[in-house]
């Protein structure tokens, strides 16, 4: 029998996979029993990625927003973990123990955190961490006496996990209603996308204040003595790299402070570097109580996921005799742990955050090139990070049911892969294609993928 990948075709690991793997967010019945419709990447150097077949793409997506550095720091990657495992392999941070790799990378992040952000909380991924967020506003409001704070708000359209706890935080009842009723009562508000908005809304401040006006009413509806925490990306994922409009962190926090609840940065992706800064939130001037972090954190090179904790946080945590009730056998992993070190460091010494600073601006004129298009609607995003919505044949701009089928949810993600380029196609409420390349790529490469998206598109657009 082989055990080796690299001595198995594609067929045998495709029809492998049939047989025994379940895939995340999949109709699992339709790679069929061979695993026909299965994509199995196989190795990656540099910013691509090669299949089971030995055919190369472009990781235009960076791994699910993971790969920050792409695939080409394997032997450092190699080397830390080989120290550290020779070292220690496992030491849980429970019960008043810790090991020396966890504690310095809570040091190293705390250097690099945004203002008044000095702790960490380690845990195996996203979901984890947002999970880890709930509770810990929980935990604070009830420690101050306050435990009548059992609400949160979040933005409609986004998504920030897969747990029961985190589902909450989507209105999305394709995910939610399988599972039954939401575990924690969540109010949803506007999130800020502009495309499509009246004129009226069109300005930036006007756009703010009527937004920050939107949720004061929610909080004044639900009781603010309710709301125990609001979470928000600094740009949104789900619905295309949404970014907000001047002002509108600033006016989060000015909230957050009047009614008491705790304001949430989810930075699972615009955390190092994507945006071009160790935190998308600086971007914008958030100043959030918590932040949730994951992916780009060990560069995708080993599961981890951390919430960032404010001081004005833990110090009522710390308070004599309160216990933190809450924790992840496997957080803050010395593997993990000395992966992420070494991520931080290949970051600085190459100076990944200033190449995203200088290429951004080129990546924007060349993505912002693909509205005039016919079949794109709206360019967004920042930094590494970038989104297509697309319009279709219909009056409204939508798509026919037939447009839909032919065009997006076929032609564009199809051409895109044979054209080498692994992109993220949408076939939801909002049509898109978005990129968020390695951090690494250059110019030659960030041209590429504009080229790719817009020849696939220009021939999209053709068949309206």
């Amino acid at each position: 029998m082989t055990t080796s990948t690299t001595r198995t075709s594609s067929g045998e690991l495709s029809a492998s996979a049939s047989r025994h793997l379940l895939l995340n967010m999949t109709p699992n019945g339709s790679v069929g029993t061979d695993g026909d419709n299965l994509f199995v990447v196989q190795r990656g150097e540099g910013p691509y990625v090669d299949d089971a077949d030995g055919r190369r793409y472009i990781d235009g997506l960076s791994g699910l927003y993971c790969c920050q550095l792409g695939y080409s720091y394997a032997a450092e990657f190699a080397e830390a973990a080989d120290r550290q495992l020779r070292e220690l392999c496992f030491s849980p941070l429970w019960s008043a123990s810790a090991h020396p790799t966890a504690i310095e990378l809570a040091e190293r992040l705390s250097r690099i955190a945004p203002v008044d952000i000095e702790h960490t909380f380690f845990s195996g991924g996203g979901a984890e961490a947002v999970e880890t967020a709930w509770k810990i506003a929980r935990k604070y409001h009830a420690l101050r006496g306050d435990p009548g704070r059992t609400k949160a708000i979040a933005r409609r359209g986004a998504y920030h996990g897969l747990t029961v706890g985190t589902l909450s935080f989507t209105d999305d009842p394709a995910l939610k209603e399988p599972y039954g009723p939401p575990a924690i009562e969540t109010r949803f508000v506007s999130h800020t996308n502009r495309f499509g908005l009246p004129g009226e809304l069109a300005d930036d401040a006007t756009f703010t204040a009527h937004l920050l006006r939107e949720l004061e009413d929610a909080i004044l509806a639900e009781g603010p003595e309710t709301i125990a925490m609001l979470i928000a990306e600094p740009v949104q994922n789900r619905g295309g790299c949404i970014t907000p409009p001047e002002g509108y962190w600033p006016g989060l926090r000015t909230l957050a402070d009047r009614y008491g609840f705790l304001l949430v940065a989810d930075e699972v992706i615009t955390a190092f570097g994507r945006l071009g800064e160790w935190f998308g939130g600086d971007r914008y001037g958030a100043r959030p109580d918590i932040v949730t972090v994951a992916k780009g954190i060990t560069a995708g090179y080993a599961p981890m996921g951390a919430t960032l904790v404010g001081t004005k946080v833990t110090e009522v945590l710390n308070r004599p005799g309160a216990i933190l009730n809450h924790g992840y056998t496997f957080g803050g992993h010395p593997l993990s742990a000395a992966i992420a070190l070494r991520s931080l460091d290949i970051m600085e010494r190459d100076r990944i955050l200033d190449n995203v600073r200088a290429l951004q601006d080129h990546l924007a004129t060349r993505m912002t090139s693909l509205k005039t298009l016919p079949i794109v609607g709206d360019i967004r995003g920042a930094g590494f990070f970038y989104a297509c919505e697309l319009v279709g044949d219909l009056d409204d701009g939508g798509f026919s049911d037939t447009a839909r089928a032919a065009l997006v949810a076929d032609l564009i993600p199809r051409r895109l892969r044979e054209a080498g380029l692994l992109a993220r196609v949408y076939n939801r409420a909002a049509p898109l294609v978005q990129i968020a390349p390695p951090l690494i790529s250059d110019r030659q490469l960030l041209d590429r993928i504009a080229d790719i998206i817009a020849d696939t598109l220009d021939e999209a657009s053709a068949r309206l």
